[in-house]
């Protein structure tokens, strides 16, 4: 089975770390990848930027779409925990 991943991914799964505050091992294991593939590509990203990933990749199409169900996933994780903590905040301020 290909396993190439696309340049967009790489770079989603590279921000991801930067941006959720979350650890490398934490990001990996969302994205069912392996956490030396994530240093690899954080490396890439920081010593060529968006050049990091010059190939354009091509998935099956079964690995197209489990990529972005895993991607939908995570969005709606991150969703559900600040819904959470709205209702948590508004239920305290009803009292």
């Amino acid at each position: 089975m290909k396993n190439t991943l696309d340049k967009d991914y790489k770079l989603m799964a590279v921000n991801r770390v930067k941006e959720s505050g979350k650890t490398v091992t934490e990001v990996a294991r969302e994205l069912d990848l392996s956490s030396n593939t994530l240093h690899g590509w954080i490396n890439k990203f920081g010593k060529h930027g968006s050049d990091a990933f010059p190939g354009s990749g091509h998935l099956y199409e079964a690995d197209d779409e489990l990529r972005k169900l895993r991607k939908e996933i995570m969005d709606l994780r991150e969703e559900n925990a600040i819904l959470k903590k709205a209702a948590a905040y508004f239920a305290k301020n009803q009292k």
